[in-house]
C-alpha cells in the first residue's frame, strides 16, 4: 500500500528555519508531481510549493524566496526548506503526490498525514 509520511515539523521561533521531509513508500511504479500544502486553523488547505518529476518548481507568491522545494527521486522523497519563518506560517503541513502504484495503470493522488509547524513570536 502506498503511503506518504512527513517528518521535520516542530516548534521554532520567528526568523528560524525548518526542513520538512516526505517519503513515499510501498509498491510504486512512478511518482509524478509532488507538493506541499498547509492548513492553518480555521482556514482552507492551500498550496505552498510543487515540483515535477523533472525538477520544475512552482511557489505561491508569499512563499517565494523563503521556501525551497526539492526532491530526491531515488529516495522517493520531497523536501521543503523553510526560512525566515513567521507566526503566520503556523499550520499543519501536508505532503501530496501523484503516484502510480505498481499494480495500477494510472497515477492516483495521495496525501500524507500532516506535520505540525508552530512558529512562536
Amino acid at each position: 500500500q502506498v503511503q506518504l509520511v512527513e517528518s521535520g515539523g516542530g516548534l521554532v521561533q520567528a526568523g528560524g528555519s525548518l526542513r520538512l521531509s516526505c517519503a513515499a513508500s510501498g509498491s510504486i511504479f512512478s511518482i509524478n508531481a509532488m507538493a506541499w500544502y498547509h492548513q492553518a486553523p480555521g482556514k482552507q488547505r492551500e498550496l505552498v510549493a510543487a515540483i515535477t518529476s523533472g525538477g520544475s518548481t512552482n511557489y505561491t507568491v508569499s512563499n517565494q524566496g523563503r521556501f525551497t522545494i526539492s526532491r530526491d527521486n531515488a529516495e522517493k522523497t520531497v523536501y521543503l526548506q523553510m526560512m525566515s519563518l513567521s507566526p503566520e506560517d503556523t499550520a499543519v503541513y501536508y505532503c501530496n503526490a501523484d503516484i502510480r502504484p505498481s499494480n495500477a495503470l494510472y497515477p492516483r493522488n495521495y496525501w500524507g498525514q500532516g506535520t505540525q509547524v508552530t512558529v512562536s513570536s
